[in-house]
């Protein structure tokens, strides 16, 4: 990673996707099936998948089972969300993190140039980044520590 963390460097780029066409119980198969919360929503343009929306099991909840609707009736289109939260690869991991907390979403997909699925970060990538730059900052305070004492002894 490099000095300044851009989101591309910790997106997932292997990302579990739907169609618009996909029912919503084949929707939930998908994410039980690759382990995942979220599905990325995307039309094919011209060879390119392009982000239309996102579901998450959240989404099925409370719009399909919630109300008591038949999930083999229904189409990711339906439920899914089209008020889109997207990052680019070069955006930093700061810029990022206050466009989730301003649009209060926990995944975000990452388009390239044409708005093309690049890949997908969650509030989980963020925190596991975090960690690590925050365990860096302890063994700071540890080295300064041990070299205070060594120094003197």
């Amino acid at each position: 990673m490099g000095e300044r963390l851009t989101t591309g460097e910790i997106c997932t780029r292997s990302v579990t996707i739907a169609f618009r066409t996909t029912s919503v119980d084949g929707a939930a198969r998908l994410m039980r099936d690759n382990h995942v919360g979220c599905l990325v929503v995307v039309d094919e343009v011209d060879g390119r998948r392009i982000v239309v929306g996102v579901l998450t099991d959240r989404d099925i909840v409370t719009a399909v089972v919630a109300p008591g609707l038949d999930a083999t009736t229904l189409t990711v289109d339906d439920v899914m969300t089209t008020d889109l939260v997207t990052a680019r690869e070069d955006d930093s991991l700061i810029d990022l993190m206050r466009s989730m907390r301003r649009k209060g979403v926990r995944r975000v997909p990452v388009v390239g140039g044409q708005d093309e699925l690049i890949g997908v970060v969650t509030l989980d990538d963020v925190l596991g980044v975090l960690s690590e730059e925050l365990s860096l900052l302890v063994g700071t305070v540890d080295s300064e520590g041990k070299r205070e004492r060594k120094m003197r002894q």
